[in-house]
């Protein structure tokens, strides 16, 4: 060792990931119960254990990374501060109206997400600047302190403001914001300038508005978190990943956490861009599955697919190029995940109709499935995969025994006796239920997208992803599915392989024929200069410093726009339109001679980090495998085949090839080979199943 370590955090809502990378290449790696009331208490537990089994000291560890659900979980259980909104006079309402639209013209059983701010607590301000960036009313700041301190006095504890027009002229919401921190600072403060200086007055609302309300709780819990790391010996310092799959000083996250709210998720899909690369698989389906969701994205022709744009909301979550105004706005880069409440923790339920569900509720990690022994009574779908023999006697490194007859108990009580069936029969159907919630997240990222996934491999991680990959590749018709060294804690590998990224925006609209490029050109250098600066304060030399520039492009009178990578030395009219006309009909296999308008210019900054996780030659530290010679269980792999002996194998002495069924075991995750199929060992360490 040469004291220059590494260490990845992945906090799920279920078990906790980390991976160690040493200063020569090696790799360990544990699973942990998560502790959802004290989240950092299980990533501090968890460093000291596997410093402790690295043989390494606090002081020996340079830097931490670190992808957690914080975001997600405070807006999926509204759990966020209670928040004030102070907007233009007539705009009060934005956040009610959106985009007037619902995302399912045909569902009338569905209802409006509630605004993350009562109307109580949406105030208005006389003030108005017009679209040319022109003050029409002046800001009267003693009015802006005036309602901020009555919404304080209603118990508002974080606070987002809104102009008009304010992405043309800052200047009213510079004035407030700094207004109201002088008066009230201990109350937090958003400006949507600060977050998205862009066009769209419910977008900017949406995305200022989601940043106050997770603000003081990704706040708190991030200074915890540095507290607790300095208590136990760890000065390096902490990265967060962000949704866009790129890492940021912890800082960042605690300033604008709308940019974090997918954090880890998205570094996962980042890691298996590498691993594709790595093994010359450029055409893949990420498929990540916890203990709550499960997630798909797409990685084509080598490169992962990025949006601006993401709503959160219940059921399913996607990036909202194609579905609109089901749940909470955030225009923020993100990569392109689908995903969906269904993990090895989601629980089975029958309806009043009778129909069998599964999630989007999950026991998580307390008190977790039945088959835990942590208090959990309901049948989830780990339940069900440990009564049909798909699990080992224990999970994350053996500190979890499995219960067995109380999975058995849960699935009988909750499920099998309201339906008439056996226990098996009932576990089948909640597996089955899962794989086909799954696969919608799938075909969410390639089949609504024009992609036909039969022409991609389908590569499987987390706690549980590799237990139903194989199932979901045959639902799909894909022929071959990759396993990666280490799938239960590769979310935080993929950190490992992720760079610093900063954000910038410049909104400039107009018509692309009539842009000023002298003008268009000295704004990136603008840019270029601010990205450069804040990096090399981040510590980065100009040599590790890579600089992206985008323009959003879109036709006229239309509302969406298209990203098109652009540099300085390509801003030509026509040359632009065709690459906007050919990125536009990539997506939508269609495009129309209509004029294009310019929208927004965009940098993404990146800081280049030295010391990465090499996915060719991931070199894991052989864990104590216990009894590595061949066992064999008793398994129910489908209705066709019904219960079949299947050999039961470590992952650390698997080699050469093997037929299904076989049940391939490590200490963080467990492979299921269906019959019929074929595991192979790459030369990069992966797994690779034939069907």
């Amino acid at each position: 060792m040469d004291g220059m370590a590494r260490i990845a955090v992945d906090i799920g809502g279920t078990f906790t990931d980390l991976v160690l990378l040493t200063g020569d290449g090696h790799t360990h790696y544990l699973k942990q119960a998560s502790t959802p009331e004290r989240p950092e208490q299980a990533v501090i537990e968890a460093i000291a254990t596997i410093l402790k089994t690295a043989g390494l000291a606090p002081g020996d560890i340079v830097e931490v990374l670190h992808g957690t659900t914080v975001g997600s979980n405070t807006l999926l259980q509204k759990q966020g501060a209670v928040t004030g909104l102070i907007t233009t006079k007539g705009f009060r309402d934005v956040l009610e109206i959106g985009r007037v639209r619902t995302p399912d013209m045909f569902d009338l059983t569905w209802s409006k997400p509630a605004p993350l701010v009562p109307r109580r607590f949406r105030r208005e301000v006389d003030e108005r600047i017009n679209t040319h960036g022109e003050i029409l009313r002046p800001l009267d700041t003693g009015e802006v302190v005036s309602i901020a301190r009555a919404l304080v006095d209603e118990g508002v504890r974080s606070l987002a403001i809104c102009f008009l027009n304010s992405y043309r002229n800052p200047q009213h919401e510079q004035a407030a914001e700094k207004a109201i921190r002088e008066a009230l600072p201990d109350t937090a403060v958003t400006s949507s300038v600060s977050v998205l200086p862009e066009i769209k007055e419910y977008e900017r609302t949406s995305t200022a508005v989601v940043n106050a309300y997770v603000l003081p709780v990704l706040q708190g819990y991030i200074a915890r978190l540095e507290q607790g790391l300095k208590a136990v010996g760890i000065d390096a310092p902490l990265l967060v990943s962000n949704s866009n799959g790129g890492l940021a000083a912890a800082r960042t996250a605690q300033e604008k956490p709308v940019f974090f709210i997918s954090s880890g998720r998205s570094a996962g899909v980042v890691g298996a861009t590498h691993m594709g690369r790595a093994v010359g698989e450029n055409n893949l389906i990420v498929f990540d599955m916890g203990g709550t969701t499960a997630s798909a994205a797409l990685v084509h022709r080598g490169e992962l697919s990025r949006t601006n744009e993401y709503e959160f909301r219940a059921g399913i979550s996607t990036p909202s190029r194609f579905i609109k105004a089901g749940g909470y706005m955030m225009r923020v880069p993100t990569v392109d995940v689908a995903e969906v409440g269904s993990g090895g923790g989601s629980i089975a339920w029958v309806d009043a109709g009778g129909l069998l569900n599964v999630g989007p509720l999950s026991a998580g990690a307390e008190p977790g499935p039945a088959s835990y022994g942590m208090g959990g009574d309901k049948p989830t779908v780990s339940d069900a995969n440990v009564v049909l023999g798909l699990l080992p006697a224990t999970l994350a490194g053996g500190t979890l025994m499995l219960d067995v007859e109380a999975a058995r108990g849960a699935i009988a009580r909750d499920v099998a006796e309201p339906l008439g069936l056996s226990v098996e029969e009932a576990a089948v159907g909640i597996r089955d239920v899962a794989n086909v919630n799954m696969a919608r997240a799938i075909r969410a990222v390639t089949v609504e997208r024009g992609v036909d996934p039969r022409e991609f491999t389908l590569l499987g991680f987390g706690g549980s992803g590799p237990v139903h990959a194989c199932d979901l590749a045959r639902v799909l018709n894909i022929r071959k599915v990759l396993f990666p060294p280490m799938p239960g804690v590769f979310t935080a590998m993929g950190m490992l392989a992720g760079d610093v990224e900063r954000y910038f925006i410049q909104a400039w609209p107009g018509l692309l024929a009539e842009v000023d490029m002298s003008g268009l050109r000295k704004a990136m250098d603008d840019l270029a200069a601010q990205a450069s600066l804040t990096l090399r304060e981040e510590g980065y030399a100009a040599a590790d410093i890579a600089l992206e520039f985008e323009l959003d492009l879109r036709f006229e009178d239309q509302d969406n726009e298209v990203a098109v990578p652009v540099t300085a030395d390509g801003l030509d009219t026509e040359q632009l339109r065709a690459k906007f006309i050919a990125a536009y009909r990539d997506i939508y296999q269609y495009a129309s001679n209509d004029k294009v308008e310019l929208v927004n210019l965009r940098l993404i900054g990146r800081g280049r980090r030295k010391s990465k996780i090499d996915f060719a030659n991931v070199r894991t530290v052989a864990e104590d495998a216990g009894e590595t010679s061949r066992s064999i269980r008793s398994a129910y792999f489908d209705r066709t085949t019904g219960w079949r002996e299947a050999p039961v194998l470590w992952r650390e002495s698997f080699s050469g090839a093997r037929d299904g069924p076989a049940i391939i075991e490590s200490s963080d995750s467990t492979i299921v080979v269906p019959p019929g199929a074929r595991a192979l060992l790459d030369p990069a360490g992966n797994i690779v199943v034939e069907l």
